[in-house]
């Protein structure tokens, strides 16, 4: 039998959660769809810098203060390797208590998927979805639970889950950036709770993130070199990452179990491929951690996708008009988050002499213009449309 609902969402990760939250009053049959068992614990290592914006979303989706180990971020320090020129954004001089947050992916997911669970929403865990066909009128959807498989028809799909069953019908544009990440919790002699950094080199950018009793380290480096780094033991780890940063939290005297990923853009040409279906999140846009805006822009995809929901009535969900409001509400901010964090990696991972002094001129310039720190920060809390 093919059951029938509103709003399918493929992926149960912290986007497509979020959306499935923002909508759970709205009197709509939500159905989301995990591939990931119940009971099956999360040990994901990543931990994540959320904007002043994020936090925002998430006091009103009604889990912020459920989130378990969150530490602040109020000053954020930028500089580059080998030049002058430094900037230092304050959360006091862009009028807010914070400008960021870190946290550890865990205990995000485990604060929404609670809170979804008490919501009333149908939640299919276990669920691995096969194939997804967008129709006139509506999206088909087969999956299987326990080996069993079910067909499921929605006026709307969401695919919140990095969009793989899509990608062979429809490649999305990738550019590899020659770069992993090195992720790590780190500690030093002289840690300075609530300050970020986010030192640029010429491999590329390496940033120390308060969290807790140290620093969540993401150091980019290419790929075999990234390798490398991960069979060093720690005395070696730790030597070179105090060489490669500097002094500015005191010596490095522990890591963490490290972890290595690589680093591309990938974008889907288009937010809705198929009629009656979009793309939230990492299946929309997987961008560089610089500036950590990924999972941000994705939790905007969210809300602003439940906006539209909201203002359209059931007959119309998945509708042209109404997959062009929500296209033409994230144009702006997806395009504009897309080129920061793309331009960040292209102009500053060099060791151009020349673009090397611009760049120390361009931090310096930051750092003595108000408006200018005021824009920066801005985007990086809110996005483009603030």
């Amino acid at each position: 039998m093919t059951e029938q609902c509103d709003i399918a969402v493929i992926g149960g990760g912290p986007v497509g959660t979020s959306l499935a939250l923002a909508l759970r009053d709205s009197g709509l049959d939500i159905r989301v769809l995990e591939a990931r068992p119940a009971d099956a614990p999360n040990t994901d290592a990543r931990a994540l810098a959320l904007s002043r914006g994020s936090r925002l979303l998430l006091d009103r989706l009604g889990i912020w203060n459920s989130i378990k180990g969150v530490s602040p971020i109020r000053t954020i320090h930028i500089s580059q390797r080998h030049s002058f020129g430094r900037a230092m954004l304050r959360a006091d001089e862009m009028g807010v208590p914070e400008l960021g947050y870190v946290l550890s992916y865990p205990a995000l997911h485990g604060a929404l998927d609670q809170t979804l669970r008490r919501s009333g929403c149908t939640l299919h865990y276990g669920a691995s979805v096969a194939q997804l066909q967008g129709e006139s009128g509506q999206a088909t959807l087969r999956y299987r639970v326990d080996g069993a498989e079910h067909a499921l028809r929605a006026r709307l799909a969401v695919v919140a889950d990095g969009g793989r069953m899509l990608a062979e019908r429809y490649p999305p544009e990738f550019h590899d950036y020659g770069q992993s990440a090195v992720i790590a919790h780190v500690a030093s002699t002289a840690p300075q709770p609530g300050l970020a950094f986010e030192r640029f080199t010429a491999q590329g950018p390496v940033a120390l993130l308060p969290h807790g009793d140290g620093y969540e380290l993401v150091w980019t480096a290419p790929h075999d070199k990234a390798r490398e780094m991960l069979e060093w033991d720690d005395a070696r780890f730790l030597r070179e990452l105090h060489g490669h940063f500097g002094d500015r939290v005191g010596e490095f005297v522990a890591a963490g179990q490290r972890s290595c990923f690589p680093l591309g853009l990938r974008r889907a040409p288009q937010l809705s491929p198929m009629p009656h279906t979009v793309l939230l999140g990492n299946a929309a846009q997987t961008l560089h951690p610089v500036a950590g805006q990924g999972f941000n822009m994705g939790l905007r995809d969210a809300w602003e996708l439940a906006q539209v929901v909201l203002d359209t009535g059931r007959a119309a969900l998945g509708s042209t008009e109404m997959l062009e409001a929500y296209r033409a509400a994230r144009r702006l901010d997806r395009a504009a988050g897309i080129r920061f964090t793309d331009s960040l990696v292209r102009l500053f991972s060099n060791d151009l002499p020349l673009l090397g002094t611009a760049r120390g001129a361009a931090l310096s310039a930051l750092d003595c213009l108000p408006f200018a720190k005021h824009f920066v920060a801005k985007r990086m809390m809110f996005g483009a449309n603030g």
